[in-house]
């Protein structure tokens, strides 16, 4: 079986070093010292003053929304995962949608001007598979209306946006540690911000608004990651050089066996250094998507439809139409990606990709592998 993904995991036993560790400490969470070791490295290895290591990203985005004390109409895009929306929602925020840039899947900033109300209080914009979104033109749509500015970064750690972490831009970038992200404690997020009093109010807010022993100093929640969390990510820390490199490896495998795929992928911005989060196929059409899709099943190869459907569909909110997200999103599909996944592997799963195209015109005909190796055995002969 091939995943859509699975986790780095580093060796074993450098993991049960740091478990030992916390054994003898009997210190499991509460801002542990291996918390405050990770959040060291981070900050270094990232190039960033301030950020605050979190339980989810999903609790960064709602830490993010409450520290800017944001209220009424959030301008977001409807091509993300739900979190991004939910999050709004659940701290009483209406999320207002603005359709996406065709080519690069991030929000149009170009749309963004017309949603904007009396009632609007900040832009929620997210780094679609790690591709940074017009930074530039969303700051300065935010600084001639008074407006906060959230990155949703979930899928950008390792992404630089003109030489510095994209994390450095917006009021406040979010970020999730989860097991599926290139880099990962298990679970986990952090949010970040250039902002002192920005970042000690979160760091209030994250520990239930504790000020200290006795005193609380604001609204808070339960926010904290715990020790072992925190263990697994100086594990994989060590390793995340190497781990982007084999993504970005395998991400150019792909471009080259796929040239001939009536798809395209995402327009990376200029300004960027890219982290190979994901690897996004739009396929020119719906049903070779499907198919395509189909026959990876077949032979126990799995992708996801990421991000289906369009968040302006959401059940708990009024519908939207957004032509251009609700059309990629049909068409959309991640294929598997992942530290382990082999030059075989990929070559089986193009294989069965291009095999599907030239017998796209069929509507009963899903290639088999074993017609997929007898022809790359003849083509091979000759």
């Amino acid at each position: 079986m091939i995943p859509v993904t699975k986790p780095f995991l580093p060796k074993v036993q450098e993991y049960e070093s740091y478990v030992s560790s916390i054994w003898e400490r009997q210190w499991l969470t509460n801002n542990g010292p291996l918390v405050n070791e990770l959040e060291l490295k981070l900050k270094n290895y990232l190039g960033l003053s301030h950020l605050l290591y979190v339980s989810s990203g999903t609790m960064a985005l709602q830490l993010a929304i409450n520290a800017l004390e944001l209220m009424g109409e959030v301008i977001t895009t409807p091509f993300s995962f739900v979190a991004t929306s939910s999050s709004l929602v659940w701290e009483g925020c209406k999320p207002v949608y603005v359709d996406i840039d065709v080519e690069t899947f991030n929000i149009d900033p170009r749309k963004i001007e017309a949603a904007i109300t009396p009632q609007t209080s900040a832009i929620l914009a997210t780094h679609v598979y790690g591709n940074p979104c017009d930074i530039d033109a969303i700051q300065e749509i935010a600084d001639r209306y008074d407006l906060k500015v959230i990155y949703d970064a979930a899928h950008c750690f390792g992404t630089k946006y003109k030489n510095k972490s994209v994390f450095e831009y917006g009021d406040i970038s979010t970020v999730s540690f989860h097991a599926t992200k290139l880099f990962h404690t298990i679970e986990g997020g952090a949010v970040f911000t250039r902002s002192p009093e920005l970042l000690k109010k979160m760091a209030s807010m994250r520990n239930f608004g504790y000020h200290g022993p006795e005193e609380f100093s604001e609204l808070g929640i339960n926010g904290k990651n715990c020790e072992f969390h925190a263990a697994m990510g100086l594990c994989n820390l060590k390793q995340v050089d190497e781990i982007l490199d084999k993504r970005r490896l395998l991400s150019f495998y792909y471009w080259r066996a796929l040239a001939t795929l009536k798809a395209s992928y995402p327009k990376l911005n200029t300004d960027l250094d890219y982290n190979y989060a994901y690897f996004p196929v739009l396929f020119d059409d719906e049903q070779l998507m499907l198919k395509c899709m189909k026959a990876l099943e077949n032979e126990k190869i799995y992708c996801r439809r990421y991000f289906y459907p369009s968040l302006s569909a959401l059940p708990f909110l009024n519908p939207a139409h957004m032509p251009v997200c609700e059309s990629v999103s049909r068409r959309m599909l991640c294929l598997p990606l992942y530290h382990t996944l082999t030059s075989s592997d990929l070559d089986l799963i193009t294989r069965v990709i291009l095999r599907v195209q030239q017998y796209e015109n069929s509507n009963d005909f899903i290639p088999s592998m074993f017609a997929i190796e007898t022809d790359r055995k003849l083509n091979a002969a000759f």
